[in-house]
């Protein structure tokens, strides 16, 4: 027999302390991350399974097609029943109402499920079985079942709590497939990204190289050595230059973009620079609230990163720190240090007798510019009170408040 259950509405005081303890367990952190869903639903189908009093429990979650429902998490079950339920049909019997509609069912007749292939477990140690319905607004993304070797009758408390785990379950899930395709558009943005900052740092120098090769032909066919010379080390200045700048646009995508959005990745960074680079790092935010959409993080991010690569390479610095504050018509992202400053030779520059670090010529501090300019904001780069190094980017408040928006 398959009994709907009505939902019930009375409260108590060991129900609200339930459900208090609940919600403090499923923080909205735990909610955001796809790869943490089965452990998420796997550790609550322990609590569920003790508070129902039942034998075993399982989370189903429909596909795609909608079409079917597909195991995600179970406790309980024997191996053969987890291989013979590992993808169901949506209508099928009990779980079917439940994945159709907001309900609760019960059933004790589970002659529809031993056709399965699990003959010994429905009607034999399982002799009754509840279907509860995970929903998030007016849509059922899945459902869970326990299983009973009884059939005895759950309280209404109970059944009251039961709901609400499958609402809270149906809103973990619901979260979950925001974060996959959040994540989803993040990737093909950062791909476009990359093929565009490929485009913009690699193109001009290609084309003076090839505009060199005609040149270097011509002297050669003409044994002017001098010319033929200073074509070939143009050339070979070029290649260089090619290859140092794609290895660092390739570095800026080698970091993504923290899921969990700018500051948390800044805070991420800030936890390991010490142990990289033997600088302290502090970020410093005196904004409650950015109201950045998620290109402008992603960009911003990068600025900030490359901004912090260069003071790890060049500034010798012991502290450093990045400061974000709002002035009346920019928000701004300060980031300086206490190292040599810009004007001061590096100890990887007197090694390598390579040129000091300066805006004009230093390649990743072009691709912050054009960052910032995508941005609708300005950089500056230069020295602070001549001690370190600052770097500053600002986004005009109409700008960040329309992209937002």
């Amino acid at each position: 027999m398959i009994a709907v259950i009505p939902v019930p509405t009375e409260n108590s005081h060991n129900q609200i302390a339930l459900e208090t303890e609940l919600m403090a367990s499923l923080q909205p952190s735990q909610l955001a991350h796809p790869e943490n869903l089965e452990a998420l639903l796997g550790r609550f189908l322990d609590s569920i399974i003790t508070l129902a009093g039942a034998q075993a429990g399982a989370v189903r979650v429909l596909d795609d097609d909608d079409a079917s429902m597909r195991l995600v998490a179970h406790l309980g079950l024997p191996a053969d029943v987890i291989q013979t339920e590992q993808r169901v049909d949506k209508n099928c019997g009990v779980c079917g109402q439940a994945a159709t509609a907001d309900v609760l069912s019960w059933v004790d007749d589970l002659s529809v499920c031993s056709h399965h292939g699990s003959q010994h477990f429905f009607g034999q140690q399982c002799k009754s079985m509840l279907a509860i319905s995970l929903p998030y607004g007016s849509k059922i993304l899945g459902i869970y079942n326990l299983f009973f070797n009884t059939k005895q009758p759950i309280r209404n408390e109970t059944l009251t709590l039961l709901r609400l785990v499958g609402q809270l379950l149906g809103l973990s899930l619901h979260n979950a497939r925001i974060e996959r395709e959040r994540l989803r558009v993040t990737v093909l943005k950062e791909r476009q990204e990359m093929i565009n900052e490929v485009h913009d740092v690699l193109a001009q120098t290609l084309a003076y190289a090839r505009m060199r090769i005609p040149l270097l032909n011509d002297a050669i066919l003409k044994k002017d050595e001098p010319h033929a010379l200073k074509y070939l080390a143009d050339l070979r200045t070029a290649v260089t230059e090619v290859h140092d700048n794609l290895r660092e646009v390739m570095t800026y995508f080698r970091s993504r973009m923290d899921p969990l959005g700018l500051l948390h990745a800044l805070h991420a960074i800030a936890e390991s620079f010490h142990s990289k680079n033997a600088i302290e790092l502090e970020i410093r935010n005196t904004v409650p609230h950015l109201n950045l959409t998620d290109e402008q993080e992603v960009q911003i991010f990068y600025v900030v990163q490359e901004a912090l690569a260069n003071i790890a390479k060049h500034s010798m610095a012991r502290h450093a720190v990045v400061m974000i504050c709002s002035t009346p018509q920019h928000l701004e992202f300060l980031i300086e240090d206490d190292g040599l400053g810009m004007d001061e030779p590096s100890v990887a520059t007197i090694v390598t007798s390579a040129k000091p670090l300066v805006p004009s010529t230093h390649f990743g501090l072009d691709i912050m510019k054009s960052r910032a300019k995508r941005l609708g904001g300005s950089l500056e780069v230069g020295s602070k009170d001549g001690v370190g190094t600052r770097v500053r980017l600002q986004i005009p408040h109409h700008r960040t408040n329309e992209l937002a928006s």
